[in-house]
């Protein structure tokens, strides 16, 4: 008996350094008397969204470990893993107008595509000490 499973990769986080204020867990008296917490300043890595054309592929190997790991728990044995790849694309169509009395002209702008791992397919058998 075989077994087939689709492991879905994800696209990897994007983000930006930033500053942020990290108290100390000390404190000191304010100008006007009053308690104030002590804090310094550290950088940290923030997210701010998700790639668009890159995926994690660290996250990607783990997700296959796993879905590995439980194929053999139920008895089988992989056989194959096999890559999916998916491919984007971006053009542009429009009309320019040239200088001069020659009116308006065509212009055809061809763009880019790249493909990029959409997940992986598992496939497995059961074992035969099953």
């Amino acid at each position: 008996m075989n077994k087939v499973v689709y492991v879905k990769a994800k696209f990897k986080p994007v983000g930006k350094e930033v500053t942020v204020k990290v108290p100390t867990g000390e404190t000191k008296k304010g100008l006007f008397g009053g308690v104030k917490e002590v804090t310094v300043k550290e950088k940290e890595w923030q997210q701010t969204g998700w790639s668009d054309c890159e995926i994690d592929g660290e996250r990607l190997s783990n997700d296959i470990s796993s879905a590995v790991e439980k194929l053999n728990a139920e008895g089988y044995e992989v056989i194959a893993v096999q890559s999916v790849a998916s491919g984007a694309y971006n053009y542009k169509w429009d009309k320019y107008s040239s200088s001069g009395n020659s009116g308006a002209s065509t212009c055809y702008s061809y763009g880019y595509g790249y493909s990029y791992t959409e997940g992986a397919t598992i496939i497995a058998k059961k074992s035969a000490t099953n």
